[in-house]
């Protein structure tokens, strides 16, 4: 199998990524390196270790001591509470400026260890060994780090870039079919916007992909990764371009949020906000053509039904969204295949209006 070999480069130095079946022991030489001499966190979750603990054991026995770190499944999680329990574990087991902190697990893990490790005595290294498709083209890359308040999602957080990044493709062999339907929905977001070849794969390959085929995944979680690599180098804190990565995520999180992260996964929610976006975009000159090109694609994905929102509710709470300005909501929108904008005009009466008929009927066109 082929073994991907990206870097991500960022103000505070490189990051290097590994992608594909193997990539742990692709890596493991270097790895061993990274923990000689020094105490080795690891953030996990019992389901997790559970399943894929031994992948890490090389790594552990590199290490002067290691300590696992458990937390729970999910967005439950991501809390203040949690982070401190972490920290106050860090430094009864003697944690130090040089130890290491591995986020083993989703993106909810990558998202709670990252910001351990960045506040944790002013920041510790972290490397982010992702075991969900979402996390793996996604939330492990890029430095963005968070935990939730109630009602706003990664509303406390930092950028703490990764010192490394193994995407074993291996490691999604045990994902549910809906697990890798929420990662999909990840890549496709970036496809649509930023790379319409990868989008193309993604189309030609869907049911192999939905199947966990590793000669499937390989390349697509590579190409997603390289095209969140080049964003991110250009905007590394999210000031311009990099919200472009947000296509979908303004609908999606008000309704992850209103749901209080019950019923549907994020790449669930994202998917709907990406439907709603395309009603958005219709009036800002989308061809129809694209438009029903990504409906199309979104059909097949067989996402379960929307459960029943109130307008007002999604408005609050989109409102409280961390990519919310003091002028109001900024959102996304693609304006052509392959072209996307950060539209401010956007107004609370305009999107009020369609979001009613939207909740009626996801899949119209609007």
């Amino acid at each position: 199998m082929t073994i991907y070999h990206l870097a991500l480069r960022h103000p505070h130095g490189t990051t290097p990524i590994v992608a594909g079946l193997g990539a742990l022991e692709d890596a493991a030489e270097e790895l061993a390196s990274w923990v000689a001499g020094r105490t080795l966190f690891v953030v996990s979750t019992p389901r997790v270790l559970g399943l894929h603990g031994p992948a890490l054991d090389r790594l552990r026995g590199a290490a002067l001591r290691s300590v696992v770190l458990e937390v729970d499944d999910g967005e439950g999680a991501k809390t203040l509470h949690t982070a401190e329990r972490l920290w106050r574990e860090m430094l009864v087991a003697g944690g130090k400026r040089d130890s290491r902190v591995v986020a083993f697990g989703g993106g909810s893990c990558a998202d709670l260890a990252g910001f351990v490790a960045g506040c944790f005595l002013r920041g510790v290294e972290v490397m982010q060994v992702p075991t969900t498709l979402l996390a793996q083209v996604d939330a492990a890359i890029g430095g963005k780090t968070a935990v939730d308040l109630p009602g706003a999602k990664n509303s406390v957080g930092l950028f703490h870039h990764p010192a490394r990044v193994i995407a074993d493709t291996g490691l999604l062999a045990t994902l549910p079919p809906e697990e890798l339907r929420s990662g999909l929905v990840e890549v496709v977001k970036m496809a649509f916007l930023l790379e319409p070849e990868l989008l193309t794969r993604v189309e030609r390959d869907l049911e192999r992909l939905l199947a966990s085929d590793p000669e499937a995944l390989g390349p697509v979680v590579a190409e997603a990764a390289a095209a969140k690599v080049a964003v991110v180098e250009a905007d590394p804190e999210e000031n311009g371009r990099r919200r472009l990565l947000n296509f979908g995520h303004t609908l999606g999180h008000a309704i992850e949020a209103v749901l209080d992260y019950r019923g549907l996964r994020h790449g669930e929610a994202v998917a709907y906000g990406l439907l709603f976006a395309l009603r958005l975009a219709a009036g800002r000159g989308l061809p129809k053509e694209d438009a029903e090109r990504l409906r199309a694609l979104l059909r097949r994905f067989g996402l379960p039904p929307l459960p029943e929102l109130a307008v007002d509710d999604l408005l609050e709470a989109a409102a409280r969204d961390k990519k919310a300005r003091e002028s109001g909501l900024v959102w996304v929108l693609p304006v052509a295949l392959g072209e996307g904008r950060s539209f401010t005009d956007v107004t609370e009466a305009e999107v009020r209006s369609a979001l009613g008929p939207f909740l009626a009927d996801p899949w119209a066109a609007g």
